[in-house]
């Protein structure tokens, strides 16, 4: 342990670890490249923040080492951090499922009272420091600047971030500086990223909004699946249910990638029920399926089906109702990418976790070297998941500072 830590990025790991180390009396100097604090806290939860989940755990998220996880986790996990943001000013609520908000639903509120609290704690800022290159020395780091005069520290914190959100100033620029250090750098891909599909069978359903079980494929290889509300647009698919499964697609450019949707995943004994019952009825078959689908969405399975746009539910043919309820559980869509980082929420990639003591965030490479946040190789859903690994993870490293 260090008397002192200089941090570089002034994110929620950041701003965590910077907190933590100076309310235990280290002289801490936070670092950011941008001109305020906190500038993606404030797009997170389209401008709520969605800073936690009741429901996190290791299997939630994407990690080379679940193990790994769960000891972040029980050192840091939703108890701790919602008292942690309580004693910094900010007041939260949680939904039925999990999501955790601040009362206020801004995202601002939060910058601001981590801001005050910052200043409150001493924390030295250096705002507008674009770090150029970090050096290793017999004394510990030396950091230079775009534009400032060099910096040295015996003990540096690297949460600057991924390659989401480039406009925003983070552009994965510090991997190829710990790559010089001795650290593995796994190579950055968007991830919770919307999906681009071709959409030929699908226009007329763009804006359309579902929820849906979405399964993800390479050939015939089963690869993920997530649940959740989708929207349909003109180059794909958006919102949670496929977000979620972005980074398994950005780490496929050459696979034979698939979506299948189920929209039935919660209402098909339901339908099936209906049917049996109107099934000698002359009701028309997109009325019945828009029993439990969007309205746009019944005429276009039709025409997949190979039905008239106006067929009877009396006029279905006993043996076509298999494949009708397969294409119904299963619709198909073509995978052709993600929309990249500009439009992803985090980034996969980075640090391998392996090269970190999640007790401590400490490099297993340079002893007063600490990683945490978005540097290192670790992916949640959608759902406050990504957010609560950037504070805990902060919170571990200024605890151990």
């Amino acid at each position: 342990m260090s008397d002192s830590l200089t941090i570089i990025g002034a994110g929620p790991a950041g701003m965590s670890a910077a907190l933590f180390a100076a309310r235990h009396g280290t002289a801490v100097t936070l670092i950011e490249g941008n001109p305020t604090v906190g500038r993606k806290l404030l797009v997170t939860g389209a401008g709520r923040a969605n800073l936690t989940n009741r429901n996190v755990s290791a299997e939630r998220y994407t990690c080379s080492d679940p193990a790994w996880m769960e000891t972040v986790l029980t050192r840091f996990g939703y108890e701790e951090l919602t008292a942690f943001l309580a004693q910094t000013g900010i007041l939260t609520y949680t939904t039925p499922d999990g999501w955790c908000y601040p009362l206020s639903e801004s995202a601002q509120t939060v910058v601001d009272a981590f801001a005050c609290a910052l200043d409150e704690a001493g924390v030295t800022l250096r705002l507008d420091h674009k770090v150029t290159s970090i050096r290793s020395t017999s004394r510990g780091f030396e950091l230079s600047f775009k534009t400032q005069r060099s910096l040295w520290c015996e003990q540096l914190l690297v949460a600057a971030g991924g390659s989401a959100y480039p406009d925003l100033g983070s552009r994965g620029q510090l991997f190829p500086m710990l790559q010089q250090l001795g650290h593995t750098v796994i190579p950055p891909r968007p991830a919770l990223a919307p999906v681009t599909c071709d959409m030929t069978p699908w226009r007329a359903l763009q804006g359309v909004r579902l929820d849906a079980k979405v399964r993800l494929y390479d050939g015939s290889a089963l690869i993920a699946e997530s649940c959740g509300n989708l929207i349909f647009t003109s180059w794909g698919l958006n919102g949670p249910a496929v977000m979620d499964l972005s980074h398994h697609i950005s780490a496929r450019p050459n696979g034979r990638l698939r979506l299948e949707l189920n929209p039935l995943f919660a209402s098909e004994e339901a339908l099936r029920a209906l049917l049996r019952e109107k099934r000698r009825s002359s009701t028309p078959l997109r009325v019945l399926l828009g029993a439990t689908l969007p309205p746009k969405l019944p005429p276009v399975v039709i025409q997949m089906a190979g039905f008239a746009p106006d067929v009877r539910v009396n006029e279905i043919p006993e043996q076509a109702l298999p494949y009708l309820f397969a294409l119904l559980t299963a619709l198909p869509f073509t995978v052709t990418g993600t929309r990249g980082f500009e439009f992803c929420q985090v980034s996969a990639g980075g640090v391998p976790v392996s090269e970190v003591d999640p007790q401590t965030m400490r490099s297993r490479i340079l002893p007063n070297l600490l990683l945490a946040g978005e540097t290192l190789d670790v992916v949640g859903p959608c759902g406050g998941y990504n957010l609560h690994f950037a504070f805990s993870s902060g919170a571990i490293a200024g605890m151990g500072a």
